[in-house]
């Protein structure tokens, strides 16, 4: 059964790559404008290093 899950997961990446990345994108601009209306800082990873960016540097 996982042998088929994975299978299919890699045809929807390969055959619908614009679905999912369009996904992706709503998703982050949906966590990015939470935490910017929440005040709340967001945690990113840049050149190795934790950082935490303030809501008004999101640019959202």
């Amino acid at each position: 059964m996982k042998s088929r899950a994975r299978k299919d997961i890699t045809r929807v990446m390969r055959e619908d790559r614009q679905t999912v990345d369009g996904a992706l994108s709503k998703g982050v601009r949906e966590a990015m404008l939470r935490h910017k209306k929440d005040d709340k800082p967001v945690v990113v990873e840049r050149d190795g290093k934790i950082e935490r960016v303030k809501p008004e540097d999101l640019g959202f």
